[in-house]
């Protein structure tokens, strides 16, 4: 059942919109990282990335949904919440304990980052298409 919403054109969509949001979420955290510190520029960056994410998804991968776009932005906040927590969490600890304990030194805070950003594409694909543009259209089955 779960499978059917990971081989389907909407998730492929979900994909390219995310992919696209993380890279202007990688590079902003770049930037940004030239004016604060890497682990406040990691949320910084989603933010940025959240908002491209949050546009693109409602114009090409999820249909309209019931709600007013500032609800279906509160909602999709509240998913990216969580998520940005696991980016975070990921990428701090892998760049500022992993790396350097293995000794790895090949761009570690963009390797971490990367990988930060890879971990919640399913739980949030899941968590927008139920959830943030979902609509509460009443349907009732009359017999």
């Amino acid at each position: 059942m779960i499978r059917k919403h990971f081989l389907s054109t909407q998730f492929l969509r979900f994909l390219i919109v995310g992919g696209f949001a993380a890279g202007v979420n990688f590079i902003s955290r770049i930037l940004l990282s030239e004016a604060m510190s890497y682990r406040w520029s990691i949320i910084a960056a989603y933010v940025i990335g959240m908002l491209t994410a949050y546009l693109l998804s409602r114009a090409f991968v999820f249909e309209k949904s019931s709600r007013k776009p500032l609800h279906e932005l509160y909602y999709f906040s509240i998913v990216n919440l969580l998520a940005v927590c696991q980016v975070w969490g990921i990428s701090v600890f892998l760049a500022e304990y992993v790396f350097p304990k293995s000794g790895f030194d090949f761009f570690p805070e963009e390797i971490a980052h990367i990988i930060g950003l890879s971990v919640p594409i399913f739980t949030s694909f899941l968590g927008h298409k139920y959830w943030s543009f979902k609509s509460h259209v009443d349907v009732r089955i009359e017999k």
